[in-house]
């Protein structure tokens, strides 16, 4: 049943706090493009970036409050929009040589699949970057801004239109990009694995993604011990190397960590605080992986720096409201 749609007051904003964290986390909390430092070049990005992203979070977020689809099904759609963003739209799973970037080979060749036309390494840290970073964290921490919402529509049906629309005008737009400036495109084959791919996620959030398991009275420990090996374990999976142990071991990273928040998201203690923990410090680590990364492009050292330091505090600032909006907050559906 579709839970009721909350006042224009409280939801509009929520929906547009979404629309504008999403590429906020996916392009600039880490800072490697030729942006980083830039306001303005940054802020004119948003026209395109905040529909690329935005929209596809909030598509996700609506479909799921609306069909009780719970978080494992969440994930699974944004894996799903990871695999349509990276394999269809800017096709950087399938190129040899993206944007003539000087690294590019040494991400790629070390776990390339001839049949496939990829390298394993890109292609798992491109769909998982989007499936958590891009998707899964904006929804998680904008929700929790406002529990008493977080279940609910944000959006009416004209307005998931209106969402639909600006996407798809975005992603044309970048796909439309690609072909004019890059030398390697994604073959149709390719095209149709990565649709199959995402098709069948989506197919599994839906049918998967409703099932309820029964609450458990697991201790769960306080939220600074949740945050922190979120943080470790998004550092890990930054800074593992582009090589089949790399791939292994980001998948060991990445299967501990979601069956460990399964696990302890099953109690009926675990709470929003929780989560909000949780997220934050993945984005911590994002905002401190900033530091060390280099920018492509000329970026002057002290615009990349003063762009790195703006991120972290404006991190560690949204967690901290959105913590103490959780703060005394029962679980009331923080598990779901």
């Amino acid at each position: 049943m579709t839970r009721p749609v909350d006042p224009r007051r409280v939801r509009l904003p929520l929906a547009v706090g979404l629309l504008l964290l999403a590429p906020l986390c996916a392009e600039y909390l880490v800072g490697y493009d030729s942006s980083t430092g830039d306001p303005l070049v940054l802020l004119g990005g948003l026209l395109i970036l905040a529909p690329l992203y935005g929209g596809p979070a909030l598509l996700i977020r609506e479909a799921a409050r609306r069909l009780g689809v719970r978080w494992p099904g969440i994930l699974a759609l944004a894996t799903a929009f990871g695999v349509v963003q990276a394999g269809i739209v800017d096709q950087s799973m399938f190129s040899g040589s993206y944007r003539d970037i000087e690294y590019w080979d040494e991400m790629l060749l070390p776990t390339f699949v001839a049949p496939l036309g990829m390298g394993v390494y890109p292609a798992l840290t491109f769909v998982a970057g989007h499936a958590i970073w891009s998707f899964g964290i904006p929804i998680a921490l904008v929700e929790s801004l406002r529990p008493a919402s977080s279940r609910r529509p944000w959006l009416r049906v004209p307005g998931l239109v209106v969402v639909a629309v600006l996407y798809l005008a975005a992603a044309a737009l970048v796909l439309a990009d690609h072909l004019a400036t890059e030398s390697d495109h994604a073959s149709a084959g390719q095209i149709a694995g990565a649709a199959t791919v995402a098709a069948l996620l989506t197919a599994g959030a839906v049918v998967l993604g409703r099932r309820r398991p029964s609450p458990t009275r697991a201790r769960v420990p306080a939220p600074p011990v949740v945050g922190l090996p979120a943080l470790v374990a998004a550092l890990a999976v930054q800074f593992l190397p582009g090589t089949w142990t790399g791939v292994a071991a980001t998948v060991a990273v990445l299967t501990a960590s979601a069956l460990g928040v399964g696990h302890l998201a099953r109690s009926d203690r675990w709470a929003g605080r929780h989560v909000v923990a949780l997220v934050t410090g993945a984005l911590v680590a994002g905002a401190l992986t900033g530091f060390l990364a280099e920018p492509l492009g000329d970026v002057a050292p002290a615009a990349k720096y003063a762009h790195n330091t703006v991120v972290l505090v404006g991190v560690l600032l949204l967690g901290g409201w959105a913590a103490a909006r959780n703060r005394g907050a029962t679980e009331a559906g923080a598990r779901t």
